[in-house]
């Protein structure tokens, strides 16, 4: 697959936050190269204008470091996110290093920062972020199985890698957590992935397969190909009416109990 990539110059590095445990985001980079089929943020490109699929363009804001201010306190305690419609640690980050120059200017304005990723690379910057008095780094994992993470976000770093970088973070004294999540139902072992990362993650964020806009054609032709049996599954759970979502999160909340974990859930229950 050939990937464009192209370097710009942004306007603006830091922008106010729709997310709801952030005050604000941070985005490196324009696009994403992981190829994820569940990917939300596809949507974006209807403001970017790129004609290539998603997961086949980046743009490289070379500029970004320049862009986070100095001397204000306008940022401090709020909570920075990076990165909402992208990886801050997708493999072009090794060459261009846009993240790591961004810490470095994020230090000194004393926020509250919040990293989540899918690239074991974060263990890179563990020396900056140490210096930050809140801050605490998330990987995403959807499942444990390598071979199914590879049908489902194949430009990614392994589940065994990600793990290792939880492990040298949370070994580090970051604050860790998982995020478990697109949940894929018939597929994603939740509770087999929470047992294999409760010794270094300090808290759980579960989300289900969310398959409105495109994302349903991407989901529906990967399970056609590679797991037809379940393609009658899905179509029940997310076009007619029933209770797979809510009795999963009854499941969730009584195992994190039980577990005697922090963590919080995020469902759609299906919803297109």
């Amino acid at each position: 697959m050939t990937i464009r990539i192209k370097e710009i110059q942004a306007k603006s590095i830091i922008t106010k936050s729709n997310l709801p445990d952030a005050d604000f985001v941070i985005n490196p980079y324009i696009g994403c190269t992981h190829a994820c089929i569940y990917c939300y943020a596809r949507f974006m490109k209807r403001f970017t204008g790129h004609s290539e699929e998603r997961g086949q363009f980046v743009d490289v804001k070379i500029n970004a470091a320049d862009l986070v201010p100095s001397n204000t306190s306008k940022y401090k305690d709020k909570v920075i996110f990076l990165a909402s419609v992208t990886d801050a640690y997708l493999p072009l980050e090794r060459k261009y290093q846009l993240t790591r120059q961004i810490l470095e200017k994020l230090i000194p304005l004393e926020p509250n920062l919040g990293v989540q990723t899918k690239s074991d690379l974060v263990v890179r910057d563990i020396d900056l972020l140490k210096q930050f008095q809140n801050c605490e780094v998330g990987f995403t994992i959807s499942t444990l199985d390598d071979n199914l993470r590879k049908e489902i976000e194949p430009i990614t770093s392994s589940v065994s890698d990600r793990i290792k970088a939880l492990e040298e973070l949370k070994n580090a004294g970051i604050k860790t957590y998982v995020f478990v999540g697109p949940i894929m139902p018939y597929l994603s072992d939740w509770k087999k992935i929470i047992l294999e990362t409760k010794h270094c993650s300090d808290f759980y964020m579960f989300e289900n397969l969310n398959i409105k806009g495109s994302i349903w054609g991407s989901v529906k032709k990967w399970i056609q190909t590679k797991h037809p049996d379940l393609l009658e599954k899905y179509e029940k759970i997310y076009f007619s009416k029933n209770d797979y979502w809510d009795k999963m999160e009854e499941e969730i909340n009584q195992f994190c109990i039980e577990q005697n974990i922090d963590y919080k859930i995020y469902f759609h229950h299906g919803k297109k």
